[in-house]
């Protein structure tokens, strides 16, 4: 019986190490994803080729079992979940949740960072290695995921053909293959030409010992020949313990959030965040129109004749 393990692990461990789940949230995905894929095996179907009305019919059976509002709304947000990954993994072309209610909470805001936080990760990733290499290796990778707004994964396989020539702006490969160009700021093409020197010395060290030279730009002597999201993701907890912030709060997928809103918050077109995040729908970019609404709601509270006429009256 095929219930779709794989995929839901991969789906588990892309969650864990680009959007910074926590262990709960996690086993609670499993737990929802195995059962719907359990209902799928007894149909014959895999999980990740259901349609709606597959979907609508799953749900229907969990009300005919019993289970409250509550657990069917998990279950399909966990289904949710599960198809925007499908997605952005190519898997398909089409998302078959899209359209199915499940009288699901307001959408939290995405955990971010203040510029400040941002300065002291950058800080951190420039003294915190153990070596010269390590330090000019940490500082790019922090400035580069800073400047872009890469996904983790994204930013691990670059190539280093794409860093190459002092770029001002650098092809990134993102979900389902698909490509866009993101600028880089002057601070993380200074960062990445020093590293570049440093990379490079050490593959022609390597060349000299009779191993191949990597064609990414941060290699790595693992399976996949690169840094991995993982690895990534336990540095940036450490950075973080040693900036003084909250590790929990801490993981690439909160870097990426941070330039989106710090791009939004300073006047960039919403428009352009979606090309530069390399979300599908603008619809996914507009979670961070909240930045705007705070923006505007101190404005009106710091300029406008009534907001001072209420503050002089207390």
């Amino acid at each position: 019986m095929n219930l779709d393990l794989s995929d839901i692990a991969l789906f588990l461990e892309t969650k864990a190490a680009e959007a910074g789940a926590a262990e709960n949230t996690l086993s609670a995905y499993a737990r929802d994803l195995k059962d719907v894929s359990s209902w799928c095996a007894l149909r014959s179907v895999s999980l990740k080729a259901l349609k709606r009305e597959d979907i609508e019919n799953y749900l229907i059976d969990l009300g005919n079992e019993g289970l409250s509002p509550a657990t069917k709304s998990r279950r399909l947000s966990a289904i949710k979940q599960f198809f925007q990954f499908c997605v952005e993994e190519g898997w398909r072309s089409d998302n078959p949740s899209l359209k199915i209610r499940g009288g699901f909470k307001t959408k939290k805001l995405p955990k971010t960072l203040s510029l400040e936080e941002v300065d002291h990760l950058l800080e951190v990733a420039m003294w915190s290695g153990n070596t010269v290499q390590e330090r000019l290796r940490d500082t790019c990778l922090m400035n580069l995921l800073y400047a872009t707004g890469m996904r983790v994964s994204e930013l691990m396989a670059l190539p280093v053909s794409a860093a190459r020539g002092n770029p001002s702006l650098i092809l990134v490969k993102g979900k389902g293959s698909k490509e866009r160009l993101v600028p880089l700021s002057q601070p993380a093409r200074s960062a990445l030409a020093d590293w570049l020197v440093e990379r490079d010395l050490k593959e022609e060290q390597s060349l000299k010992s009779g191993r191949s030279i990597s064609p990414f730009l941060f290699p790595s002597s693992g399976r996949f020949g690169h840094l991995t999201r993982h690895w990534f993701y336990n540095k940036l907890k450490h950075w973080a313990l040693l900036a003084g912030i909250d590790k929990n709060t801490i993981s690439p997928h909160t870097v990426r959030h941070a330039f989106a809103s710090h791009l939004l918050a300073n006047g960039a077109d919403l428009r352009v965040i979606q090309t530069l995040l390399g979300h599908a729908d603008v619809a996914t970019t507009e979670i961070y129109t909240h930045v705007l609404n705070e923006k505007l709601q101190s404005l009106v509270e710091d300029h406008h004749p009534l907001a001072r006429s209420n503050e002089a009256a207390d």
